[in-house]
């Protein structure tokens, strides 16, 4: 295969109805199933996809008894064909939006401390401007998020790049670090004491972010560096409800954001354990694709979450 020019898309004629098939092709893994989600013949499915590779000169999938796989071609055009299938069912959404008297559409994605106050302000601030913008927000954690944003499916990010993403992808604009606390329930033996030891936190089970989480990996670490054995028995979930709900009804203790302990952990009910040195996990900034146009609604909040961390580092430096 040559190199490709930029209009290489209109040399080979790419169609909608490839980029349909090829999701449909990641999907199902095989022919004859991809053909009957699209609603074609497997002998047409089939000659589709010939069609293309012929004409750049490249298998895509590599056939077998089993069905097809795409190979390392092929996996570029399914990632890039999610991405723009993705697009249009936005762009379908903003027209319709448009059409009905929105102001627009835009989906959001963060990690959990920005969600307890900076997106939720800036939200609250926008739609004094534009209560007609619909604003879809998802909590999850940096290695959920980023996906998403690279798929399509949100607009940017309140996040972190985490490590095997390629960084020259993305405009990162750095914000601050989460500050960790360790809560448990009002009542639990812990609390008699002034500043519990982490031996003595270990001996109690535990609720925390699943292994490879950014929080987890910095719990972990804290352990291992005082040299004490982590917790034995630990659950594992990155919903912060699931975790304090196991806290509330027993000897648990769960690690999350200061921001989210000082909303939902009424005083009655929790404990924040008092701990000897700051405990925080990297920063976490803007993310947004470097080669992607945000929509109106997009840049409308984004403008406003830069005025509001504009504002709050200047209020910080008097």
């Amino acid at each position: 295969m040559g190199i490709l020019d930029d209009d290489w898309y209109l040399r080979v004629r790419l169609k909608l109805r490839h980029l349909q098939l090829f999701v449909a092709l990641d999907e199902h893994r095989n022919l004859h199933r991809a053909a009957e989600r699209l609603g074609m013949t497997q002998p047409a499915a089939s000659k589709l996809l010939g069609d293309l590779e012929t004409l750049l000169g490249v298998k895509l999938f590599d056939r077998h008894a089993r069905g097809v796989t795409p190979n390392w071609y092929g996996e570029v055009l399914v990632r890039h064909a999610h991405g723009m299938l993705s697009e249009l069912r936005h762009t379908g959404e903003e027209l319709n939006a448009l059409r009905a008297g929105s102001a627009g559409m835009v989906a959001v994605g963060t990690v959990m401390a920005p969600a307890v106050t900076l997106l939720a302000s800036a939200i609250e601030r926008v739609h004094r401007d534009r209560p007609g913008l619909k604003v879809s927000v998802a909590v999850d954690v940096s290695q959920a998020l980023v996906p998403r944003l690279l798929e399509g499916e949100l607009d940017f990010a309140i996040t972190r790049i985490p490590v095997g993403f390629p960084a020259e992808r993305f405009v990162f604009e750095e914000i601050g670090e989460e500050e960790i606390c360790f809560v448990c329930r009002a009542g639990h033996p812990l609390t008699g004491q002034d500043s519990p030891s982490l031996a003595a936190m270990a001996a109690y089970p535990w609720s925390l972010q699943p292994p490879g989480a950014l929080m987890r990996q910095r719990v972990d670490a804290l352990f291992l560096h005082h040299g004490v054995d982590p917790p034995r028995q630990i659950v594992d979930t990155s919903d912060v409800l699931v975790s304090l709900a196991l806290v509330n009804r027993s000897d648990t203790i769960t690690a999350t954001i200061h921001e989210a302990a000082d909303l939902l952990c009424a005083p009655q009910r929790f404990r924040i354990l008092p701990l000897r040195e700051t405990l925080s996990v990297q920063p976490f900034g803007l993310v947004s694709l470097r080669d992607q146009r945000l929509s109106p609604g997009a840049g409308t909040l984004m403008g406003m979450l830069r005025e509001i961390i504009a504002h709050q580092r200047a209020m910080g430096g008097q």
